[in-house]
């Protein structure tokens, strides 16, 4: 079936037309966003996250290598305290949280585990109500460490490091979960990153044998300062990392990259690209300065091993690191006060921070599955673009961007005339554009929540990348 659009202008040269199992109509404009009333990010309490770090400090220390044994001090205490602290938000909101711990025992590695550890995540699980496998996790990791990363006995506070991701997760919770979303959503306070991003690791094996489809990773790792231990500030500003290249590769996606394009459109990538505009809508908010590569110069986070499993995840961190206060023994020298303590915590900027992850959850939590989009121009002068049709979509917004372009600019609005449950779980378009030319891309939308866009490139689909099988011996 031919469907005719009526387009803007600027996009009626580039639409020839649309071969769909059901009709769709095609409009310039900007999807309403949500009214202010419904913004949850304006329910984020200071004084809350005061109160959660005050009592997540007052462990001592929240070591992976400290005692699991003490009710009051060390890692094993803390960990316990967040699992009644989720509890006790679920039984706010009617039992609507699954709590528990997701953990293993790690082997020692030779490195920073020198004994067999358990590793113990404290995570609440907020099914969705239309489609429960299809997750967003936020996260940060709840361990801290001082200048020995084996030292697990002596105080070291994290109030930054990650403390502040800690205390925004909890709090995450503590506003969604007065909620209902179409999506789950995992709050995750996560150990042995200090370690080697054991805590990390578990969960997101944990996550792939749940067998759940993973729309997001917002991991958050030290968003609580705004000015570095050079007197630098950026109190407005928070980064976003964002891997380039797939890490779970193949040999056969690289061919098809090298021939069809997608270096910069990668899952990970356009999920940036996605906070990045959503801050934006809030002007007087947080904003999203966008770093294009997986982790800071020879660094590393927990956003890493989901991205190692295929899972789209980036980093979301402060502007300006303050190294006189992390990682750091608790001590004065050379007139120079070290240590992660929480009196230099900038709390409008944790704040801040924590209003911008509460309403990307949000935002991502109603919004469907980005569609899996391919596209066909070789040897043609024009580009056919065909995509998934996700559940829970109202209607999708295509874009197009220059090889050499950055950013997505304005999509085209194309919504579906026919009920969905009619649809044969395909669209189909033509498009009057040489694709060599260009990178195409798709956003699955649920009324004003649109979904990241997933490029027309290899590897660009919200999935795992299908690995090999293993030779045979």
């Amino acid at each position: 079936m031919i469907n005719r659009f009526t387009l803007p202008a600027t996009f009626a040269a580039l639409l020839l037309g649309a071969f769909v199992s059901a009709p769709l109509a095609a409009d310039g404009h900007t999807d309403a966003s949500p009214e202010a009333s419904s913004d949850p990010g304006t329910e984020v309490s200071e004084e809350r996250l005061r109160s959660d770090m005050d009592t997540i400090v007052g462990f001592g220390t929240r070591h992976t290598l400290s005692t699991q044994t003490d009710p009051n001090r060390g890692v094993g205490a803390a960990v316990n305290w967040a699992l009644d602290e989720f509890g006790r938000m679920s039984a706010d909101c009617g039992d609507c949280l699954e709590v528990m711990p997701v953990s293993r025992v790690v082997e020692p590695d030779g490195r920073r585990i020198p004994e067999p550890t358990l590793v113990r995540n404290a995570v609440a699980i907020q099914r969705g109500t239309e489609r429960p496998n299809e997750v967003i996790i936020v996260q940060a990791h709840y361990d801290s460490r001082v200048t020995d990363p084996l030292n697990g006995t002596d105080d070291a506070p994290g109030a930054n490091d990650d403390g502040s991701g800690s205390v925004m997760v909890l709090e995450a919770a503590r506003i969604l979960s007065q909620r209902e979303y179409p999506s789950t959503i995992i709050y995750a306070l996560l150990t042995g990153e200090e370690q080697g991003l054991y805590g990390a690791g578990i969960l997101a094996d944990w996550v792939g044998e749940q067998g759940m489809t993973v729309k997001a990773v917002l991991n958050n790792d030290m968003i609580g300062n705004s000015c570095g231990s050079d007197g630098y500030c950026e109190p407005d500003v928070v980064r976003v990392f964002s891997e380039g290249l797939r890490a779970d590769s193949t040999d056969r996606l690289r061919a098809l990259q090298r021939r069809f394009g997608g270096e910069n459109d990668s899952p990970g990538r356009n999920l940036s690209r996605w906070l990045a505009n959503l801050a934006a809508e809030y002007p007087d908010g947080m904003q999203v300065r966008q770093i294009w590569r997986t982790d800071r110069m020879g660094r590393g986070g927990d956003q890493i091993p989901f991205l190692d499993r295929g899972y789209p995840a980036v980093r979301v961190t402060v502007a300006v690191e303050d190294y006189d206060h992390q990682h750091q023994d608790l001590r004065v020298e050379d007139g120079v006060t070290y240590g992660d303590t929480v009196d230099e915590l900038d709390w409008t900027y944790l704040t801040r921070a924590s209003v911008l992850n509460v309403r990307a959850l949000n935002h991502l939590a109603m919004a469907p599955m980005p569609p899996s989009v391919a596209a066909d121009g070789a040897v043609r002068t024009d580009t056919e673009l065909r995509w998934s049709y996700p559940a829970g979509a109202t209607h999708f917004r295509y874009y197009n961007r220059r090889t050499d372009e950055a950013h997505w600019g304005s999509g085209v609005k194309l919504t579906p005339l026919d009920d969905v449950a009619e649809k044969d779980g395909t669209v189909t378009i033509a498009i009057r554009s040489r694709a060599d030319d260009w990178i195409f891309g798709v956003e699955a939308c649920n009324g004003a929540y649109c979904s990241p866009v997933s490029s027309a490139v290899p590897g660009g689909a919200f999935e795992p990348v299908e690995q090999p099988e293993p030779a045979a011996e």
